[in-house]
């Protein structure tokens, strides 16, 4: 991994070191070459607290070489005038993405996530002669961008790729020894794709699978004007350690009559602390409204978020008694396989949730909160897609037993 290359490329579960691998090499990398530029980068980053600042500047500080470095706000100054970086893809369009032409390194963290877009846009970028690009990732699914770069059948020639997992880390240290021990038992299911970066488990008979989510993904940059944006809840029944997610969802329908998943908010938290974020989603994005599920805390759910807003629109939805989640996630899962539906930007948690959801219910732990949010609302945005699954699947038992007569029409 230290010889030089295009592309260097870590792959594999947590605990294997290498995001600290990266982050020294990047302040080695900066003494090395004098006045060099390197940035960092993910997919996604709302703040420099998802960045890797924070641990570059640690290794800046294990090294020893503080003196030699300027650690500002939002940057790193290094020898000979150099300076790194720390961005996300989802923030640059292809005019912006000009701005790194003169950098030297460009260092993807949680690559996996990275978009098709987003790494034809980095790659070609970063030119300058000896520029590197470095990536580390978990893999999710053969079929993500990074993985079909130098994972597929023709890698670049030019490419150094290793996988790293917990065992061939000499420091990993005891707290994750028991957290890995105790995944091994309780959630086997997942255990090789957390701990030894093999592909996310995706549930046999799966209503979604990430190869259309993938096909359907966009950058924010093609996105059309939007007609309708709302913030779907899914509460949680109890805010205790340990209980469900409440999903929280910004989703939309465009100009173009196509759904698009603008945000995945969701947390583990108390009423209030649910419907702050759902009400700073509404105005971050100007929703139209704040679809709610009220299964859980009926007239609690709307009247926590009328006490810090009264006049915001909530549109109350709630599950048939006796209606399996799978069966109200059909209709929308159905829009996804028309192309009806696109991600803006990478949304692993959902996507995993999502690829666990079968006709014969969820397969994975807990309740598929994140889906559930997701589903509601686009039952809001399609509401004619969803009567029209419904009732075809009503009509299917009466062709089953030849009561069915389809409609004739009379000239």
């Amino acid at each position: 991994m230290l010889a030089p290359s295009r592309y260097k490329g870590a792959f594999g579960g947590r605990g294997s070191g290498k995001s600290h691998f990266f982050a020294e090499m990047a302040v080695e990398w900066a003494i090395m070459h004098r006045g060099a530029r390197i940035v960092c980068v993910r997919e996604v980053q709302k703040s420099l607290k998802e960045s890797v600042k924070l641990l570059i500047e640690d290794k800046i500080q294990d090294l020893g070489v503080q003196r030699l470095f300027s650690v500002l706000h939002d940057r790193i100054e290094t020898p000979g005038g150099g300076l790194i970086l720390f961005q996300g893809m989802q923030e640059h369009t292809k005019e912006s993405i000009k701005s790194l032409e003169g950098f030297d390194v460009a260092y993807v963290e949680e690559a996996q996530t990275m978009t098709g877009g987003s790494l034809e846009m980095l790659r070609p970028t970063i030119r300058n002669p000896g520029s590197e690009l470095w990536f580390s990732w978990n893999p999710r699914h053969a079929t993500d961008p990074v993985d079909a770069l130098l994972r597929g059948p023709a890698p670049p020639p030019d490419a150094i790729v290793v996988q790293a997992n917990y065992m061939d880390n000499p420091f990993f240290p005891d707290v994750l020894e028991d957290e890995r021990a105790f995944d091994a038992q309780h959630s086997p299911v997942r255990y090789a794709h957390i701990w030894l970066g093999e592909y996310e488990p995706m549930a046999v008979g799966a209503i979604w699978n990430m190869a259309t989510i993938n096909e359907g993904r966009r950058s924010r940059e093609n996105l059309p004007d939007l007609k309708r944006i709302v913030v779907s809840i899914d509460p949680a029944g109890s805010a205790e350690p340990g209980a469900n997610e409440t999903g929280i969802m910004t989703c939309a329908v465009g100009e173009d009559g196509r759904g698009y998943v603008l945000d995945d908010l969701s947390l583990s938290g108390t009423p209030q602390q649910w419907a702050e974020r759902a009400l700073a989603a509404y105005d971050l994005y100007g929703a139209d409204a704040i679809v709610a599920e009220v299964n859980f805390g009926g007239d609690m759910v709307a009247n926590t978020i009328r006490a810090m807003r009264p006049n915001v629109r909530i549109i109350t939805v709630r599950a048939a008694r006796g209606q399996s989640k799978h069966v109200r996630a059909e209709p929308i899962s159905a829009l996804y396989s028309l192309g009806k539906i696109s991600h803006v930007g990478a949304f692993p948690k959902l996507e995993a949730q999502m690829c666990l959801v079968t006709a014969a219910g969820y397969e994975g732990q807990g309740s598929p909160d994140r889906v559930d949010a997701l589903v509601w609302a686009f039952t809001e945005l399609f509401p004619g897609m969803v009567r029209r699954v419904r009732d075809r699947d009503k009509a299917a038992p009466a062709r089953a037993n030849g009561q069915y007569r389809p409609h004739r029409w009379r000239g």
